[in-house]
């Protein structure tokens, strides 16, 4: 199986559809805190994901724990040896709409189990209770304390109806008892960031409000005292991340024009001379990991162009290498709890032409074997290889795009598809398999993911150098990616399509209204289609804060920039689109309700070539895997129509 990983393929035919979208048939493996048992979700008989445990020194056959009739298990942690929690999901097939994730904790043996924070179904499974302790939906679970104990932290969210100066709290809930502690005593308002511990006390928080944030450190006697304030979106703020033991403690700020990990001063939050972990090109994005049982700081996981590693310790050092050394063609992350006691480590091997595969790492015989994570319905001879490159903008600027290749190999003026990630302020892509960008590479295109100016991970000046830029600069970020991909020999300039969600779906339609000459159609799902829109529907998921100081600031204001924010309004400038759209929403949507959506389709020309499709039960994008085998079926057959070579004429061709 390991040269399964690494070793040539042969040419096949495209994997279906439902194979690119479908649930793989075990997920998420995490071990207990001594590396003994293993928890991981696998597929039942009645076709819901399920919670089991191996005991790794029988390999005894999995143990079902935990499951529901109507969802699925979602997340799962270990709060002790012989005791874990998870939550839950919807279910693919549509038939459990969750409006809370709820918490549940069973024993390994899976005895004593209890509902600790209610789920949004009404119509699962619960044990029978004698007090009910249980949490309202708007609780959740924060983090595990890695001890002996029974208890797990979580926290409460604010509802929408909360006092305005409502915090997110943080308590201590025993997971055998229901009973609830609070650590909130004396909180600041506005208070929406906990850091904690090694042992899971707080040391500092931070409030949002008015677009400040302000940064509060616990003194002795328990109180909160300001330590530092200042703009809440520019990014200029050092954010302390960790506090551990003897005054050990790190801070993520700029270094050089990108992010960094800081060593700083625990009680002055003062950092050090030089970073860290610091990564020139991308910001610094991961965690650190600290053996609890040992004291001892290990090291720490982050991300440049692919997940690393930056061991401190030797052990995990020759352990990491050891593994590399095995797998040599993937990026292999190390996860364990007690590493340097442990028995086994998990180790998750990474690739961007195949899924995720799991394998066990045997410390004492260094000795790997695959666990879950094989798919044969994807061969990696039906992928095409993922590469980051850096693209020179009109005026300078450094723009990072993912490029998926072709199936097969390079391309040679291929059919390509311009994929806009959504956010748009996130960081929108990572190498790793991508079910959609390798879809549609699969079916022989270019795919040019670019992280235009306004996406976060690749420093300061790329991000702020997209605040107010919808439709204006950051549009023309997409062209000049197009552009750059035909200089290369790559793309044909004469079919080439825009697609995206959220945010990307704005930038299709945009790409629709004022660069009709570059795009021969256009994608948008689950897509906004005027700004105005974002700060007018008041029943969305968006937040007050948002709209009243981040939006102005990054977006527009309604007011002050109107004249703006209707020239780049693709509903207001819908009867200029000539080139043909395919457009689908959700009907559950709150974070872009199908308003937007009903309304552009309402506004375009009566002669537009226009595929519509809504989705009544589906969200912010698709769950269900009738929904995606629908949809990307329509994208498939929509792409073919459109990228022909030699274009074909029609209605709505320029």
């Amino acid at each position: 199986m390991l040269a399964a990983l690494c070793g040539p393929a042969e040419a096949v035919e495209p994997p279906s559809v439902t194979a690119f979208f479908q649930r793989a048939q075990a997920r998420n493996p995490k071990l207990s805190p001594s590396g003994r048992y293993l928890a991981i979700q696998s597929l039942g008989q009645n076709n819901r994901m399920v919670l089991a445990v191996i005991d790794l020194e029988t390999m005894s056959a999995p143990k079902v724990v935990a499951g529901f009739r109507d969802a699925d298990v979602w997340q799962h942690e270990w709060v002790n040896e012989g005791r874990l929690v998870f939550n839950i999901s919807d279910s693919p097939d549509g038939s459990t709409n969750v409006r809370g994730n709820g918490l549940w904790a069973v024993d390994r043996e899976g005895g004593q189990w209890r509902q600790l924070i209610r789920g949004g179904s009404g119509g699962l499974s619960e044990a029978t209770q004698l007090a009910d302790r249980r949490l309202e939906p708007n609780w959740r679970l924060r983090d595990t304390l890695g001890g002996d104990g029974d208890e797990v932290l979580v926290e409460r969210w604010p509802w929408r109806d909360d006092i305005g100066s409502a915090s997110v709290q943080l308590a201590r809930l025993d997971t055998r008892t229901g009973r609830l502690t609070q650590l909130s005593t004396g909180l600041p308002d506005y208070v929406r960031r906990w850091v904690l511990d090694q042992d899971g006390q707080p040391r500092l928080v931070e409030a949002q409000h008015a677009g400040r944030t302000k940064g509060y450190l616990r003194a002795a006697d328990g109180r909160w005292q300001l330590a530092y304030e200042g703009d809440a979106d520019d990014g200029s703020l050092a954010v302390p991340v960790w506090f551990g033991p003897g005054g050990l403690a790190f801070s993520v700020h700029g270094h050089r024009g990108y992010s960094a990990l800081f060593r700083i001063d625990a009680q002055t939050l003062r950092p050090e001379a030089e970073p860290l972990v610091h990564a020139p090109g991308y910001d610094y994005a991961g965690h650190l990991v600290f053996d609890r049982a040992a004291s001892t700081l290990l090291g720490v996981h982050y991300e440049t162009d692919a997940p690393a590693t930056a061991w401190f310790h030797p052990t995990m050092k020759a352990w990491q290498a050891d593994i590399d050394a095995k797998l040599p063609g993937t990026a292999n992350r190390i996860e364990c709890q007690r590493c340097l006691q442990a028995s086994h480590l998990i180790v998750t091997a990474r690739s961007d032409q195949r899924p995720p595969v799991y394998l066990l790492y045997r410390t004492a015989t260094r000795q790997l074997q695959a666990l879950a994570g094989q798919r044969p319905d994807l061969p990696v001879a039906a992928m095409g290889q993922r590469d980051y490159h850096r693209v020179k903008a009109r005026d300078g600027l450094e723009i990072p795009v993912l490029v998926t290749q072709p199936a097969g190999g390079d391309p040679k003026r291929s059919p390509t598809v311009v994929l806009v990630h959504g956010g748009p302020y996130v960081r929108g892509t990572r190498w790793s398999w991508d079910p959609v960008a390798q879809f549609l590479a699969s079916r022989g295109y270019l795919v040019l993911e670019p992280e235009f100016r306004g996406s976060t991970g690749y420093g300061g000046k790329l991000y702020r150098a997209g605040w107010k830029q919808w439709g204006l600069r950051m549009q023309d970020d997409l062209a000049d990616t197009l552009a750059w991909a035909v200089r290369q020999g790559w793309a044909d300039p004469k079919r080439a399509c825009i697609a995206g969600a959220s945010y990307g779906g704005y930038a299709a339609l945009m790409g629709a209204v004022t660069q009709g000459d570059l795009f021969r159609c256009a994608i948008n799902w689950v897509g906004v289609s005027d700004i105005g829109l974002l700060s007018s529907i008041d029943w969305s998921d968006v937040s007050d804060e948002w709209k009243q100081f981040g939006m102005k600031r990054l977006i527009g204001d309604p007011v002050a920039d109107a004249a703006q924010l209707a020239a780049t309004s693709p509903l207001q400038r819908a009867a200029e689109i000539r080139i043909p759209l395919l457009m689908a929403y959700g009907g559950l949507d709150a974070r872009v309700p199908i308003k937007h959506g009903q309304a552009m389709k309402a506004a375009l020309r009566p002669d537009q070539a226009l595929e519509w499709v809504d989705y009544p039960d589906e969200g912010h994008g698709w769950f269900n895997l009738k929904t995606n085998e629908d949809f990307w079926g329509r994208v498939e057959r929509f792409l073919a129509r459109h990228l022909a070579s030699p274009p074909p004429a029609g209605p709505g061709q320029p």
